[in-house]
């Protein structure tokens, strides 16, 4: 392993329960648990016996080191994967390898083998946001009503609350798992229509459409109406798409928290271990290594759907090929990068630090610009002219801004008490109250617990499902 290449993927990134979904030897045993359907199927109707289809059984799972490399082997000679799999399990089956795959051809096995493991995936993924989701739905309820700044355009514009900022990716999170369980639900394999897709090799051997059904019922799957010589692509594009978004959504969380943890804001921060070292030069160094871990992936799985649209839209006719080699890197490495971007968003919300002093720092130095909107509502309520006290109040936040800049102190609750075109409407004490920004969230923390709640009840439903 280390004197050649390895992929990242191969022991670095996503675990080890989604890498041995993607192995060789799972692919393999999925690749035979189609061929014995389709032999139990044919058994059924009579066109083979059922002592053939009950020795391809008996021998399904003996898929191990040894078996691999004969199929490799042979792969080396005749250059066709599944055929050299397909050889190798014949030669451990005396009685019935000698009607394995007929009727078939190779995609009918890929296909179907290859949608029962995207289903696996999907599901395993799922598993991994669910995760994710309850403990960011957790975190949602703890701050709920800890006010803080909200920030447009990278700007300090009017208070928030850290539960509320925090909902946004959790009803983003709920949008990507919906997307996921649809397609795991919905996906469906190739069925068994032969090389271009009309059936007509098992029409040759007798109902071909009972023999699909017979054969898919015992995979748990449901099939294409129709297909060519492989399912449509577009499936795959779809999956890939899923993937993405989620990426997507983990990608601006992950975003937020390093401009967030940078330490003039300093609000936020990721786990850091106590050993964890951030820079080889620099030792006072605390990277986001987490956060800009997720970036990275995810811009790489941004990427993916493209190669999967190409396959799709590039499979001319009845099919081509020149989809074939990029799926053995394309389907896995998305499905590893998704798991490990979520791992990773789990750690990071599960052990988010939210840092009270500088919350309050951030908030004392621009909440009170926000406040304004209120005094002059009520300047203008009170009988003032609307664009009178606008300008007022701008001239006094103008100099309460360069006050901030050099020393951090914001002046402006002040400047406003002690100035007589505000004070002729308004009594300095009723300023100060409408100043009050911390009471300016509106109905934020009661909308970020009734998401967090319904989240809560929907994971609690799945799994008792």
């Amino acid at each position: 392993m280390f004197d050649t290449f390895a992929s990242p993927f191969s022991h670095r990134y996503g675990s080890e329960a989604m890498r041995a979904l993607w192995s060789e030897r799972h692919k393999r045993l999925l690749w035979r648990r189609v061929w014995v359907a389709l032999a139990e199927a044919q058994a059924e109707l009579g066109i083979i016996s059922a002592d053939q289809a009950a020795d391809l059984r008996a021998h399904m799972q003996d898929v191990d080191a040894r078996s691999i490399a004969r199929a490799l082997e042979l792969e080396r000679e005749i250059h066709h994967d599944l055929m050299a799999e397909l050889r190798v399990f014949a030669e451990q089956c005396p009685l019935g390898g000698s009607v394995l795959h007929l009727g078939a051809t190779s995609m009918d096995i890929e296909d179907n083998a290859e949608a029962l493991r995207l289903r696996e995936a999907l599901a395993l993924l799922r598993q991994r946001v669910h995760v994710l989701m309850r403990c960011l739905a957790e975190q949602v309820l703890h701050h709920a009503d800890r006010v803080c700044m909200a920030f447009t355009h990278l700007q300090p514009a009017e208070p928030t609350t850290v539960g509320y900022r925090l909902a946004q990716t959790l009803q983003d999170l709920m949008t990507d798992e919906a997307q996921l369980r649809e397609l795991q639900r919905t996906l469906r394999g190739k069925g068994f229509k032969g090389a271009v897709g009309t059936a007509a090799s098992y029409a040759e051997l007798g109902d071909a459409a009972a023999m699909e059904q017979r054969a898919l019922q015992k995979l748990g799957l449901e099939a294409f109406a129709v297909a060519t010589q492989t399912y449509p692509r577009k499936q795959e594009w779809l999956v890939l798409n899923a993937l993405a978004s989620l990426a997507q959504t983990l990608y601006k969380f992950a975003f937020d928290l390093r401009v967030l943890q940078s330490p003039p804001i300093g609000e936020w921060r990721e786990p850091f271990g106590a050993k964890q070292i951030g820079s080889s030069a620099m030792p006072f160094k605390r990277n986001p290594i987490l956060a800009e871990r997720i970036n990275s992936l995810a811009r790489f799985l941004a990427a993916l759907p493209r190669v999967a649209w190409d396959n799709a839209a590039h499979s001319l006719l009845e099919r081509t090929l020149d989809d074939s080699a990029n799926r053995r890197a394309l389907l896995p490495e998305a499905f590893l990068a998704a798991e490990e971007i979520t791992l990773l968003a789990t750690r990071v919300v599960c052990e988010l630090h939210v840092d009270e002093r500088n919350l309050v720092r951030t908030f004392e130095a621009y909440a009170p610009f926000a406040a304004t909107e209120r005094v002059l509502v009520a300047a203008v309520k009170a009988g003032a002219d609307r664009q009178a006290i606008h300008a007022r109040l701008r001239e006094l936040a103008l100099r309460a801004w360069d006050a901030v800049a050099q020393s951090g102190h914001n002046p402006l609750i002040e400047l406003i008490c002690a100035d007589p075109e505000v004070t002729r409407y308004l009594a300095p004490e009723i300023i100060r109250a409408l100043m009050n920004a911390s009471t300016y969230v509106g109905d934020a923390p009661e909308r970020a617990r009734v998401l967090a709640r319904q989240t809560l009840a929907y994971l609690g439903a799945a799994e008792d499902a």
